[in-house]
């Protein structure tokens, strides 16, 4: 690793503190070099706080002249909730900066880095982009693609079982690895579930952290909750609702002011409610990162319409049997090659369980 990656290591680290917090901005850390030592640091923490490069010269003071700046998404040049970071860099007389990866948003993609170029500060970009990239899966697909980053968690058994076919499904996995959920949760914008599940498992989808993972136990971020609901069948006595937090009904039919929460009607699709219309819906309201918690039914439709970026799969070591409900609704599959290729990118043990980290390869099955 050379020294710039290093120090370019540093601030991904620090950026990776606001992964529960941020949204929806993206995750942005900064570090400050001179005479070969880190004068500052700092992390963008909430949406409307200052961002990195403003803690890291404030924590470095008045040694910030002629210092290398190290940040890993590239510095704001325009007047949001806070003042251009840009402008920052620029009046503290860094004489370096090493960016990360450039902003994703069309709109000001390359205008910070134009703006310091022409102040007369050496720019480089592209140190550990990928590793940058990967922080902000969601932030990213919204700002090119108009569409959150949907992650899909489904609990299962060896055999490949959801729930019993009386639709039991508590607790398939053990406790550490429903913590471990309690995390995804924590870091997404939104939580999407189906009005089957709603109804067979009455859960509040809300995160309840234990232990000293979330930074401020007092301030727990909840996610937006979103049930899928083409009928309107939902209670209002539902434990979706009783707990804090948002909670955003879908459905395709008008609204008859049923239930206490918010309701939009989207068109329908095979007399479903149109997935990529609700993804658009949910990329125009800045939701990054959408974590599925569903059944078979919105798994598969989600699955069918390309929508699902990466599935995060807990295997339980017990056997459920063949009646037993499966992952996904989907379609008969006559021959092997109309099966749906994973990729595989990481498994590893969480407590008695297995977390499998999967991304579909939909172009290989086209």
């Amino acid at each position: 690793m050379s020294v710039h990656e290093h120090y370019m290591a540093r601030a991904l680290q620090l950026a990776e503190r606001g992964i529960f917090t941020t949204d929806p901005n993206p995750r942005v850390g900064c570090v400050l070099v001179k005479d070969g030592q880190t004068i500052g640091e700092g992390y963008h923490l909430r949406a409307g706080e200052p961002h990195a490069e403003v803690y890291a010269l404030l924590d470095a003071g008045q040694q910030s002249k002629d210092a290398d700046c190290y940040v890993t998404l590239e510095p704001c040049s325009h007047i949001g909730r806070t003042g251009p970071c840009a402008d920052a860099l620029i009046n503290a007389g860094v004489k370096r900066v090493f960016i990360a990866m450039r902003d994703p948003n069309p709109l000001v993609s390359g205008t910070g880095i134009k703006k310091l170029k022409n102040a007369g500060i050496e720019v480089s970009v592209g140190l550990l982009q990928q590793q940058a990239e990967k922080l902000n899966l969601g932030f990213c697909q919204r700002m090119r693609g108009g569409r959150p980053y949907v992650r899909s968690k489904i609990a299962m058994s060896v055999d490949g079982r959801t729930a019993m076919s009386s639709g039991e499904s508590q607790w398939i996995t053990g406790s550490d690895a429903r913590q471990d959920v309690q995390k995804l949760r924590a870091r997404s914008s939104a939580i999407l579930t189906g009005i089957g599940t709603v109804l067979a498992d009455n859960p509040a989808l809300t995160v309840r952290p234990e232990g000293d993972w979330y930074p401020d136990i007092q301030a727990v971020r909840q996610p937006l909750r979103v049930v899928v609901d083409s009928q309107l069948q939902i209670a209002e006595q539902a434990k979706i609702f009783q707990d804090e937090g948002d909670v955003l009904i879908v459905s395709t039919v008008v609204d008859k002011q049923s239930v206490k929460a918010e309701v939009i009607t989207l068109p329908a699709k095979s007399q479903q409610v149109d997935l990529h219309a609700l993804m658009t819906v949910l990329a125009e309201r800045e939701i990054n990162d959408v974590l599925v918690e569903a059944g078979s039914v919105l798994n598969g439709a989600l699955l069918q319409e390309n929508l699902i970026d990466e599935l995060i799969i807990y295997m339980a070591p017990k056997l459920m049997g063949d009646s037993a409900k499966g992952l996904f609704y989907l379609p008969e599959l006559q021959m092997m090659a109309q099966n749906i290729d994973l990729s595989i990118s990481d498994i590893r043990a969480v407590g008695n369980d297995w977390r499998i980290t999967a991304t579909p390869n939909y172009s290989e099955n086209k």
